[in-house]
């Protein structure tokens, strides 16, 4: 069975190449009839932020991806939490000891940029004397090859990988290690993430190879950059899903937006543009995926935004707009009618207040002077015929 995860660490919001990789992920498990599971990684609770993790479970409720497994799906928590885990991996850390293929460090960690001058490979170091991690035991010759589905055939000598740290001294698993383990034992068939974790992936071949397991299918997506060209900034509001909703992007938008970022529909004669996420699952094949980087078009967001707004039901508009209406709007005005007149309009829920400063300047105007006398005095003489 395909078996996808997202497994996003709590050290911030959600950011949009997060929640991509999260749609991607849940859109090929829909397309195959297979899991999609939710992990959260917070092994690293030095950058943990307080408040991500719930800001996780609302940005995929907010964007309608629904995970099969995992915490926001219900049930036992403890699987999917690396967090409350510990045990297990050190289980498996031990093992790989017991097998000469990792061992026991106490050296200091080396200042970025500088290799580890390490010969605890060839020494007894007591499991518990001091700041003890264990580190993962490299084949010092060969090459490890793996393929991704995107970038081919990826090969790189084992003497240009360093002895990773599996364990810290913490007891704490670091990133590399514990999702090899999570990965196997919750049966993970493909693995989508970025490509900044390429250069990991020949160390987490490895361990799979180390343990005696078939390592899944590998599947890189590339970056998405902002319109300059450069990453995608928390200080210009393009890098987090939070940050577009608060601006007045509707979710459903953004998350069909989101989609074509670095993707397109192998088969797609029409060009359509518009799909619910049913109609995306349908459609998503691993072989749309571009290699190049995304640029994030906020003209063609815009849009897409824009044509949402204009589709979608009255009464559901009216009530996402409602909150942008009450701050345009101090005075009785009719928001209702308001809210009639911005809709076709507006490209943002946010541009509602722009477009109707003027309301709160108008005069106390008399409503008889916004009918049309002539056509009262044709109705009455309808009447009269009648009678």
């Amino acid at each position: 069975m395909i078996r996808t995860r997202f497994a996003p660490s709590p050290t911030g919001f959600m950011h949009i190449g997060g929640l991509r990789t999260a749609l991607f992920c849940y859109l090929f498990a829909r397309k195959n009839g297979g899991k999609f599971i939710l992990r959260i990684e917070d092994t690293d609770q030095a950058r943990y932020v307080k408040g991500a993790v719930e800001k996780i479970y609302e940005s995929l409720e907010m964007a309608g991806i629904v995970c099969d497994e995992g915490p926001h799906a219900g049930g036992d928590f403890g699987p999917y939490v690396q967090s409350q885990r510990k045990e297990i991996y050190l289980r498996y850390a031990e093992k790989l000891v017991a097998e000469g293929k990792a061992y026991y460090c106490n050296c200091p960690k080396p200042a970025e940029g500088e290799e580890l001058n390490c010969n605890c490979r060839n020494c007894e170091i007591e499991p518990d004397g001091g700041d003890v991690v264990i580190r993962f035991a490299v084949p010092k010759s060969g090459t490890t090859t793996f393929s991704d589905v995107i970038f081919g055939e990826i090969s790189v000598e084992n003497a240009e990988i360093e002895d990773l740290v599996m364990v810290k001294s913490d007891g704490m698993p670091t990133y590399n290690f514990a999702n090899i383990i999570d990965d196997h034992l919750m049966e993970i068939s493909h693995i989508m993430r970025g490509t900044e974790f390429l250069a990991s992936t020949p160390k987490h071949k490895l361990m799979y190879e180390a343990f005696g397991w078939t390592p899944p299918t590998y599947c890189h997506l590339p970056p998405i950059m902002s319109p300059d060209g450069g990453k995608l900034s928390k200080r210009k509001g393009d890098a987090y899903f939070g940050d577009f909703v608060e601006k007045g992007f509707l979710p459903q938008g953004l998350m069909n937006f989101i989609a074509f970022l670095g993707f397109a529909p192998p088969n797609n004669p029409e060009n359509k543009e518009i799909f619910t996420l049913a109609e995306l699952a349908e459609v998503f094949d691993l072989k749309g995926i571009n290699k190049s980087p995304a640029v994030l078009d906020m003209q063609k967001l815009r849009w897409m935004n824009g044509e949402y707004i204009k589709h979608m039901p009255f009464d559901q508009f009216y009530l996402m707009a409602l909150p942008f209406l009450d701050a345009a709007i101090k005075g009785d005005a009719d928001k209702k009618t308001l809210a009639h007149m911005v809709q076709g309009r507006v490209a943002t829920l946010s541009e509602i207040p722009e477009i109707l400063d003027f309301v709160d300047n108008l005069p106390a105007y008399s409503l008889d002077i916004f009918i049309n006398k002539k056509t009262k005095s044709l109705n009455k003489k309808k009447k009269k015929k009648k009678q």
